[in-house]
């Protein structure tokens, strides 16, 4: 299972790094997506923000960890911390392949509703927590 995992873990940490810089000794490390795109969109603390990023979490498909280095390095580059709790909580919970999978087992109508409702809790979740810390 490791030599399966690995691999995978590696490759999402350099390309996280690669994409999105990171952090070493409190120093940030630009990387190849400007930090104004990623302020601009999931920056501070709004509803918007924290529903951006609770929705793209719920099409984006994370690997088994790697998620962590993905939101160190969108944090290095200028999240807000309610919209990374957001997109922490949509993200494992949803993919596009878990969706379909749901689709087939409950039909489309339940599905929706899951859908909609992990998107709204996790940007109730990441506004109350942006407020807060």
């Amino acid at each position: 299972f490791a030599k399966q995992i690995m691999p995978l873990l590696a490759i999402g940490v350099v390309t996280a790094g690669f994409l999105l810089g990171s952090t070493h000794d409190n120093t940030a490390i630009a990387g190849i997506v400007p930090n104004s795109w990623i302020e601009w969109a999931v920056g501070g603390n709004s509803l918007l923000s924290n529903f951006f990023a609770s929705f793209t979490g719920a099409f984006m498909y994370f690997a088994t960890l790697t998620e962590v280095p993905i939101i160190q390095g969108l944090l290095a580059s200028g999240m807000g911390k309610g919209p990374a709790l957001a997109l922490l909580l949509a993200g494992p919970s949803l993919s596009l392949p878990n969706m379909l999978v749901i689709r087939g087992v409950l039909g489309t109508k339940k599905t929706v509703v899951y859908v909609a409702l992990v998107i709204v809790m996790a940007t109730i979740s990441g506004f109350i927590f942006g407020n807060f810390f």
